[in-house]
């Protein structure tokens, strides 16, 4: 007999989410999440592409979606999880504390997090001018001189959209050579607003109470530019697929879980949704959009399990 129906590991937008209609489909399902609810837009200053908020702040957003699962009754444990693993049709979810919860089904929400250039002045203006996400945070800096650092398809992808606002775009890249296809760069590095910065390794990222500039590192000697948003992309890592030490949860060779259109992996009972799943978009909608699917799959696949127990029972 399992604890639970539903574990869902992770209180980001899709972790909500996904509390949020087990608790209204009264499910009896536990939202496990390690730090605080809210997930990686707790760490985004403004939001502006929710549908019905103009504007909106990551930790306000993050408030409203806990609050609204809280009503439906949803249980929350803020817990760490080490590991899951499948006994027989159950899936055992072991947290770092040493206690264990059993369930029929698991969602695994637990996102990722981008890589860090690690420089003074990273941290430190992280929502006041440095920013993982163009798309997310692009239209706050119409008109201003930016720079994107990485040198592989997603810098390119991120600053080609990062061109409808910027009056100058710079592209810092530690290599001489850039790593993004051909047709990217092409794009991106044929426009007079762009200017490559190559080999170059950024060394500190500083202003006043915004960004101002960026210090880099080229030819042996410190040059700064002066710039007033600084996009980072040099990777992401997601981390859903870390919690199966176990059994193989089947991922792509960047590591993220492999899902189907209905969020299930390839181990039964598990599914996989937002930023640790292979998708095009890292966005909150698309988050909220695959924990809607999970779960409602979910439901069907606990109820029939549960029916093939008891007619097995006789």
């Amino acid at each position: 007999m399992a604890d639970f129906d539903l574990i869902i590991i992770g209180g980001g937008p899709a972790g909500l989410t996904a509390g949020l209609y087990a608790a209204r489909a009264n499910m009896n399902a536990v939202l496990l999440e390690q730090k605080g609810l809210g997930g990686e837009i707790l760490n985004t200053d403004l939001i502006e592409d929710w549908p019905g908020e103009e504007s909106i702040t990551g930790a306000a957003l993050a408030e409203k979606m806990a609050a609204h699962a809280a009503k439906f009754g949803l249980r929350v444990e803020i817990k760490g999880v080490k590991q899951v693993w499948s006994n027989g049709d159950l899936k055992v979810v072991d947290m770092e504390d040493g206690t264990r919860h059993t369930a029929i089904a698991v969602i695994v929400a637990v996102g990722g997090e981008p890589t860090k250039l690690g420089v003074p002045g990273e941290q430190e203006y992280h929502g006041r001018g440095v920013s993982y996400c163009a798309v997310c945070d692009g239209a706050f800096f119409r008109n201003m001189d930016l720079a994107v650092v990485g040198g592989g398809d997603s810098a390119f992808q991120e600053g080609l959209f990062l061109t409808r606002f910027a009056k100058k775009l710079y592209v810092v890249h530690r290599r001489e050579e850039f790593r993004a296809q051909a047709i990217l760069q092409d794009r991106l590095l044929s426009m007079d607003k762009v200017q490559a910065v190559t080999p170059a390794v950024v060394k500190a990222i500083g202003g006043d109470a915004d960004v101002k500039w960026i210090d880099v590192e080229r030819n042996g000697k410190t040059e700064r530019i002066d710039v007033e948003g600084v996009f980072i992309f040099i990777g992401f890592k997601p981390v859903g697929r870390y919690l199966f030490q176990k059994e193989h949860i089947e991922h792509d060779p960047n590591g993220y879980i492999v899902t189907d259109q209905y969020m299930r992996t390839n181990v039964p009972g598990v599914y996989a949704v937002g930023d640790t799943r292979a998708q095009l978009a890292k966005q909150i909608t698309t988050a909220v959009g695959d924990a809607t699917t999970a779960v409602l799959h979910a439901e069907r696949y606990i109820e029939e399990l549960k029916h093939r127990r008891l007619v097995a029972a006789g």
